[in-house]
């Protein structure tokens, strides 16, 4: 094992120890807002993944998130309170008695035309299961059209960025059976083997500090697998690698859809953390704010992405409740992203793997080796795999 890799490793180490430390530090009011901290470093995570490492810009990423936090939402929603309380033998959704028609049955099957949809949500394994399997599903579909027909580049990115917003104004317009403009609200929480994930507890925290050090992990396994090298070869020159026979379109809807997967685990998370799902999820905003998280963090880093999005809502955070910078925070952020994109173009990552190189190179008594095309060192890599 090289210095190099070492020092990366180490990296992620200490990275992990902090965000398995912080509940000896910070009390349950602060770790349910560090939690959510957490999983916008999933996000940041998977718009790394499929923006940094397979080049594909995707400014609708809220649309896997959205999706996954409605998912398992519809399941707690029936789980709760509000909802067994309606006069009826199985739960019903407040909002729905609150649109329904006079003379409409009390029924979830049929208190309006589409009310049936929540049928399997009252298990909430059907939740679990669909916040994952349903941004999977719509990536895949989405995947095999774009990449097939080889489009790239930035009609790419307004493909998903037109998806996501038709699907926000589908989930607004559905009222009575989405709750429309706010959202599912109310909601139970998670309960595995009878241990309720309380919002503020600790047991919360853990799970999510668990599920985003895992993702962090397999995350950079994937990347480092043949078929990641074949990505990143792609990445930088398409006709190459279809040339040397790999089916490029196949290698971007698999990592188009783990990027999915992990956004939809992060609205999961989210709910159970927040409480809540809303259409703003969905909002153009919330995708485009991914992008900058991972910009300033590193595109081509995992770990840097991770980070960056975990300290960027940090400062927002800290700045917006600063009386004095009420006003401005907004500003104060996006001058560090302008600060960011003109002096360290490759991020916080980038700036992290120099150090580490020419630590290592200094080590080692060798001046660094002079850095190779991406293209070049990930086919020739992936020929050898």
């Amino acid at each position: 094992m090289t210095l190099d890799r070492k020092l990366t490793l180490c990296a992620y180490a200490l990275f992990i120890a902090a965000i398995f430390a912080v509940p000896l530090f910070v009390d349950e009011f602060g770790l349910n807002r560090i939690a959510k901290f957490l999983v916008y470093g999933m996000l940041g995570i998977a718009i790394a993944l499929s923006w940094g490492y397979a080049g594909i810009l995707n400014l609708g990423q809220g649309l896997f998130f959205g999706l996954g936090a409605y998912m398992l939402a519809m399941s707690l929603k029936l789980a709760s309170p509000t909802s067994l309380q309606q006069g009826a033998d199985k739960p019903v959704p407040d909002f729905m008695l609150w649109n329904a028609e006079p003379g409409a049955p009390t029924d979830l099957c049929c208190i309006n035309k589409a009310s049936f949809l929540w049928l399997p949500f009252q298990h909430q394994s059907v939740g679990l299961i669909m916040g994952i399997a349903l941004p999977v599903i719509v990536a895949a579909l989405l995947g095999i059209i774009v990449f097939r027909k080889r489009i790239e580049g930035p009609f790419v990115s307004i493909i998903t960025l037109a998806l996501v917003l038709l699907v926000r104004l589908v989930l607004v317009d559905a009222q009575p059976v989405t709750g429309g403009f706010n959202g599912l609200t109310d909601l139970a929480s998670l309960e595995i083997f009878g241990f309720e994930f309380d919002p503020y507890s600790k047991g919360t925290y853990w799970l999510v500090a668990s599920i985003l050090t895992v993702t962090l992990v397999a995350t950079r396994l994937i990347v480092e697998t043949r078929a990641g090298l074949v990505l990143q070869a792609a990445r930088d020159d398409q006709r190459r690698v279809r040339y040397l026979g790999f089916d490029v379109s196949l290698y971007q809807t698999f990592f188009f859809c783990v990027a999915a997967a992990i956004a939809g685990l992060a609205g999961m998370l989210y709910v159970i953390v927040a409480q809540f799902a809303s259409p703003t999820f969905m909002d153009l905003a919330f995708s485009v704010t991914m992008v900058v998280w991972a910009a300033v963090g590193g595109r081509a880093s995992i770990l840097g992405a991770c980070v960056g999005a975990i300290l960027i809502n940090m400062m927002e955070a800290g700045i917006s409740e600063t009386e004095a910078l009420v006003g401005a925070w907004k500003a104060i952020i996006g001058l560090v992203f302008v600060l960011t994109v003109l002096f360290l173009p490759r991020g916080l990552g980038g700036l992290l793997h120099d150090l580490i190189g020419r630590f290592g190179a200094v080590a080692r008594g060798k001046p660094r080796v002079a850095h190779v095309p991406a293209s070049n060192a990930a086919v020739t890599e992936a020929k050898e795999a």
